[in-house]
């Protein structure tokens, strides 16, 4: 120890990085984590994950109340309007009461917070604000910003031309928003919005809005967004975006060929992905090359090609989520402690926080098709009891199994309570159950969670409800 600071050093303060450092501090190592922003939490609680839910909550209250919706229930409101700044305060309170949370598990796991760009010396070498720390073990959770969209210039302080960041903030609710990506991030911002009074415009370059995700979700999920108002353009790519006073221009054509046109717009949300963060951390210095992708490649215990030298989160291969981060910075600790942490990345969830919300894990359909024979079950929320009571009964369960060996390889999820709902699915598929197990597992009455019983049962084609 007398050659490092430290045992462990960190780079990154987001979902990965700062569960790595509490869990090896708390495995004994001393451990440091560097972060050049001024707080904790990375993009996730500062400016993505968190902030975005905060304000998909509120605008549905709003939308509840506003729409008249609640009227039906014998709740009648009227003259409610919409206090945009307060909703902004309040979203705020919610991320700096989780940064001063992680700020207090910090100082409780004694884990050193350094302030400040890091970059490296050598493998066992930083500097940090001008000052050299040296650690046994660095690992690298540095997360991933905004993909740039070639030939649009983004300005958040002019709130036209915006990224996810500037779309968290915006002054006042625009006439008319354009999303260009019909992914996760432009279809849960632009519901936000369009809750709040928006004319939401999405433009899709592929012929399907959320990419990846199976098919019946994706064909569902655009007739729900289209019923709710938005205009969705697939199949259709940006050409240009000119900004004139405090309007924006936004120039689209067909991706197979044909006459474009122009979009009029107070707001241009650019939300057609991330890239992982790995410039400017001097990775030449230490002989450590990134891929095609601009990831850095690990084995299995999360160690990179460069002994001592680790890497976790949106910079390695895999999908960008803050919970897949989170896992691999409990395992990258735990392997840096001698011992076997592992993530199961064919057991990783995803979720659409929109309404209803979108879940998935495992296969799709059509992947799990390409690799062989399956069955698939399918149970309407239409008729699941408690969605009937609480009058959201848009969407589905559908579970993909093995034809042969009935274990469950994919399950998609369309609820109110999806997020919720494909836990139980995470874990059954953890563990490998097959439908069956889920067929004959009781499910309290009534609950949405009693769709996936349902959909389980009718994998072999003997649904009770349906």
């Amino acid at each position: 120890m007398a050659d490092y600071n430290y045992d462990v050093l960190v780079i990154g303060a987001g979902p990965g990085g700062y569960v790595a450092a509490i869990r090896a501090a708390q495995l004994g190592l001393k451990t440091a984590c560097a972060e050049s922003q001024d707080t904790l939490g990375g993009t996730c609680l500062n400016v993505g994950c968190i902030p975005s839910k905060a304000l998909l909550h509120a605008s549905e209250k709003f939308e509840e109340v506003h729409s008249g919706l609640l009227a039906k229930y014998g709740v009648k409101v009227s003259g409610a309007s919409l206090d945009l700044s307060a909703m902004m305060v309040e979203k705020d309170k919610v991320v700096s009461g989780l940064i001063g949370g992680i700020e207090f598990l910090f100082k409780k796991n004694k884990v050193d917070w350094l302030k400040g760009h890091v970059s490296f010396k050598d493998a066992h070498s930083v500097e940090v604000a001008g000052k050299t720390v040296k650690a046994k073990n660095i690992v690298i959770a540095t997360g991933s910003s905004v993909a740039p969209l070639s030939g649009v210039e983004i300005d958040n302080d002019k709130g036209i031309v915006v990224d996810s960041t500037g779309a968290l903030s915006l002054p006042k609710v625009p006439g008319h928003m354009v999303v260009i990506g019909g992914g996760v991030i432009g279809l849960e911002l632009g519901s936000v919005w369009r809750r709040l009074g928006a004319k939401v415009t999405v433009v899709e370059f592929l012929d399907q809005i959320l990419p990846g995700m199976d098919e019946d979700v994706r064909k569902e999920s655009a007739k729900l967004f289209k019923r709710q108002g938005f205009d969705i353009k697939t199949g259709t790519k940006v050409s240009g975006v000119a900004v004139k006073g405090k309007k924006a221009t936004v120039s689209v054509e067909p991706v197979a060929g044909g006459a474009g046109e122009t979009i009029e717009a107070d707001v241009v949300l650019v939300a057609i992905g991330r890239k992982p963060n790995t410039d400017g951390l001097g990775l030449d210095n230490i002989g450590l090359a990134v891929n095609q992708r601009g990831q850095i490649e690990t084995d299995h215990d999360f160690a990179t090609s460069v002994s001592g030298v680790w890497a976790i989160g949106d910079v390695i291969p895999g999908p960008m989520l803050a919970h897949k981060a989170e896992d691999e910075g409990v395992a990258v600790a735990e392997n840096i402690a001698g011992l076997t942490g592992i993530v199961n990345h064919d057991v990783i969830p995803a979720v659409v926080y929109t309404h209803p919300e979108i879940a998935s894990v495992g296969l799709t359909e059509e992947q799990a098709m390409a690799k062989g024979s399956v069955k698939v079950g399918k149970f309407p929320m239409m008729a699941n009891s408690r969605a009937k009571a609480n009058d959201d009964t848009d969407g589905f369960v559908k579970i993909v199994a093995d034809a042969e060996t009935d274990r469950v390889l994919g399950v998609h999820i369309i609820a109110s309570v999806a997020g919720t709902m494909i836990a139980q699915a995470a874990q059954a598929m953890e563990f490998g159950a097959s439908s069956e197990d889920i067929a004959y597992t009781c499910h309290a009455h009534p609950t949405h969670s009693e769709a996936v019983k349902e959909a389980a049962m009718a994998v072999q084609g003997k649904p009770i409800h349906m």
